[in-house]
């Protein structure tokens, strides 16, 4: 039985407060990818504020 480790934000992978570098840890992803794909999405889709996204995922998201 494969247990994954519970989402939290990153100490080690943060440029800000760590919750792109966390969810990338958590899927198993490279945290550049994974904030590269997050800012291309941000800009692309006008249904997905980034910024709000973020600081509410900074709030809700634990710290690791």
């Amino acid at each position: 039985m494969d247990v994954k480790k519970p989402l939290r934000r990153s100490r080690t992978n943060r440029l800000i407060g760590g919750v792109i570098g966390g969810i990338a840890e958590y899927i198993g992803i490279d945290p550049v990818l994974a904030r590269v794909l997050y800012v291309v999405i941000a800009a692309v889709s006008a249904a997905f504020p980034g910024i709000v996204v973020y600081l509410i995922l900074w709030v809700v998201i634990p710290e690791e």
